[in-house]
């Protein structure tokens, strides 16, 4: 049992669950804060939400991990993924896929009428990335909208509304899950190019690829601070959008200087900067 867990966790990447959690919380205390004026939104919303996030989340990787088999199995880089070398069978991720996404609409069933109703066009979203990358190199922003999606969800969780602030954050999110995706994605350029896949590095190359990835980033700032103004948050808000900045500058810093850095940005930097986002905003609400 220990070892099929591991191999599912492993499937999914269960670790990175750190980059969509923080922002379905922040977008849940802010809610509460507006709503009630005070940032906790109680126990049983606490675990719905993270059941949503991390059922959503296993749904999408899921979907992407049994449609991406056929080009995992000839990269360097992924063949060594559990539904490839045969340690997760096609049967298992196929259950795998139908159990989250079945708990991922009962889960909203469990929160309100709009979370219900809009949980199935959420779950069309997040496995559409899969496809597009095979026509489109949008794909990345397929990816970041996937994510950008927790905020929004997650202020639908407390106040059954989709806040013009959410949008806000969810759009910085989008922006900011695009850029990084885009310099994770200069690893499988050679790649994509010989495979017939599309991406923004097959298309441009490293050079402009690295141009659309600050430019990516800086429109995530911007929507953050639109959201802090938005939202009517204060200095801790504010410093929350100022380190997100200092942070995606060093992410960009050590990739420029040294692509093979590539992971140390994309998991690590981005790692911290959700998680102090949300401390900071934890703060400012209570």
């Amino acid at each position: 049992m220990k070892k099929i867990f591991a191999d599912f966790s492993e499937l999914v990447m269960f670790k990175h669950s750190v980059f969509s959690l923080p922002f379905i919380f922040i977008a849940m205390l802010v809610a509460s804060y507006h709503d009630s004026g005070a940032g906790w939104f109680g126990w049983k919303l606490l675990i719905l939400g993270t059941l949503a996030a991390v059922s959503a989340r296993n749904f999408a990787m899921g979907v992407n991990r049994y449609l991406d088999r056929d080009v995992d199995i000839l990269n360097p880089r992924t063949k060594g993924r559990p539904s490839v070398d045969g340690r997760v069978s096609n049967a298992q991720m196929l259950v795998f896929i139908f159990m989250n996404a079945t708990l991922f609409i009962v889960v909203a069933y469990f929160v309100n009428t709009l979370a219900l109703q809009l949980s199935v066009p959420i779950l069309i979203i997040l496995g559409a990335y899969t496809l597009f990358k095979r026509f489109s190199s949008l794909a990345h922003l397929i990816l970041g909208l996937s994510l950008g999606l927790a905020p929004i969800a997650g202020v639908v969780a407390v106040s059954g509304e989709i806040t013009l602030w959410s949008i806000y954050l969810g759009t910085g999110v989008m922006f900011w899950v695009a850029g990084f995706d885009l310099l994770y994605s200069l690893q499988d350029m050679e790649f994509d190019k010989v495979n017939g896949l599309h991406s923004i590095p097959s298309r441009f190359g490293a050079a402009k690829t690295m141009w659309i990835a600050r430019s990516s980033h800086l429109l995530a700032v911007s929507f953050w601070l639109m959201f802090v103004l938005s939202a009517h948050l204060g200095i801790w808000a504010e410093i929350s959008v100022l380190f997100a900045a200092l942070m995606l500058t060093y992410e960009h810093y050590i990739v420029n200087k040294d692509f093979t850095k590539i992971d140390k940005a994309f998991f690590t930097v981005n790692g911290y900067l959700g998680f102090v986002f949300l401390i900071l905003i934890l703060i400012e609400v209570n």
